[in-house]
């Protein structure tokens, strides 16, 4: 499912995405940036996964000393590198989030917002191990998911982006607590609190929860 952002869901047709969202989404997509950037310290490394066409990588340029965005999707980051080109402290690759291409303890902080541990749709734990490895010991990762009360603007939004032919009809049959299915195979869930401790349970991380604007789940990952 994560090539559906590859092959059906790049570059100006991500975009469009989030040209579409209303208000409400705006909002939210506006206090994840500020929640992560507002614990980034100045002049820090910070790693971004599934940085998609670059939409949060100045945000965090501006803060960070060195920001790298990796995406699966060439063609999000060929289309992003125009959204980063004033921004020389950012740098972009084609990598897998699971099997990253970095040393150990490379980056100060890891971001992947915007409910990407679910929207990968990788082995989860698999993806919180690999993020910690390329974390130094003291650094925060940074995951977030939808909170439960803000479904009824993430359907709204996906209903938009359905309209617009940019994903699947949505089979309303499946579609429902926190899951968004849509005709074309396309599927969207979501992590709570309860998911995030037990994805990183005996992992070498310390954890924190908490909830953003009332949209946003975030966990808060410390590496030991």
């Amino acid at each position: 499912m994560f090539g559906y952002y590859r092959e059906k869901l790049a570059a100006e047709r991500l975009k469009r995405c989030y040209d579409i969202a209303g208000p409400r989404i705006r909002q939210y997509l506006k206090a994840e940036i500020d929640f992560v950037t507002e614990h980034i310290q100045s002049g820090s490394r910070v790693l971004e996964l599934g940085c998609g066409y670059g939409r949060i990588l100045p945000g965090l340029a501006q803060k960070a000393g060195i920001v790298v965005g990796i995406d699966n999707a060439a063609e999000s980051l060929h289309y992003g590198s125009q959204e980063i080109r004033n921004y020389r402290n950012c740098h972009l690759a084609v990598m897998d989030a699971v099997y990253l291409g970095f040393a150990d303890k490379s980056f100060d902080y890891l971001v992947c917002i915007q409910n990407g541990i679910s929207a990968f749709h990788v082995g989860q734990v698999e993806l919180i191990r690999e993020s910690g490895r390329v974390v130094r010991p003291g650094g925060k990762i940074f995951f977030s998911t939808y909170a439960k009360r803000f479904w009824p603007y993430r359907l709204e939004w996906f209903e938009k982006q359905a309209a617009e032919g940019l994903v699947g009809e949505i089979d309303y049959d499946k579609t429902g607590e926190g899951k968004i299915v849509c005709k074309d195979g396309f599927t969207a869930t979501a992590v709570d609190a309860e998911g995030f401790l037990r994805l990183t349970a005996g992992l070498k991380v310390e954890t924190e929860i908490c909830e953003v604007d009332g949209s946003s789940l975030f966990c808060i990952l410390t590496r030991s």
